[in-house]
């Protein structure tokens, strides 16, 4: 009985992990007004050169950096849609755009045990993704190893730089 549930289950997996990859995944519409990101991933959008302050209306949704040159990069930090404003040095709104922050757009496939969330980008091999909303227990998992791996990389790196 044990074996049967395995297999179903293995068949499940594999049909959804199928299904991801056969439909192209959708890109995240953009109008004029309408600045369109993905969560994790930046933008660079040109703004007309006298920019001098930006304001955000969640930067839980979005961050706006300001680059020199009228240059901004917008980061998706979380799903659904904000606003940013514009402004010069004598305060005039120069612009007003809305920004929409959708999911992930690479091959994504969500597993549900119960009520636990696991995300996996699957392009071509499936690996640990974490994404907003997954598991406490699977998102802490993986940003624990990734915080490992960074601070190894980086000690790795500071102690060749030494060894001279």
């Amino acid at each position: 009985m044990r074996k049967q549930l395995l297999r179903r289950h293995a068949r499940v997996c594999l049909l959804v992990v199928a299904a991801a990859l056969a439909s192209p995944a959708a890109g995240v519409a953009e109008s004029a007004d309408t600045i369109a990101v993905n969560v994790d991933q930046a933008k660079l959008v040109r703004l007309p050169g006298k920019v001098a302050t930006i304001v955000v209306g969640n930067p839980l949704i979005a961050d706006v950096t300001l680059q020199p040159g009228g240059m901004i990069v917008v980061t998706g930090k979380g799903y659904g849609a904000t606003n940013f404003i514009a402004l010069d040095r004598a305060g005039e709104i120069l612009v007003d755009r809305q920004i929409q922050v959708e999911g992930p757009s690479d091959r994504l496939v969500t597993v549900y045990r119960g009520i636990e969330r696991e995300s996996y980008s699957c392009a071509p091999l499936c690996q640990r993704r974490v994404t907003l909303g997954d598991s406490d227990t699977y998102f802490n998992s993986a940003m624990s190893q990734a915080g490992s791996l960074s601070g190894t990389a980086s000690g790795s790196a500071g102690a060749g730089a030494k060894t001279n």
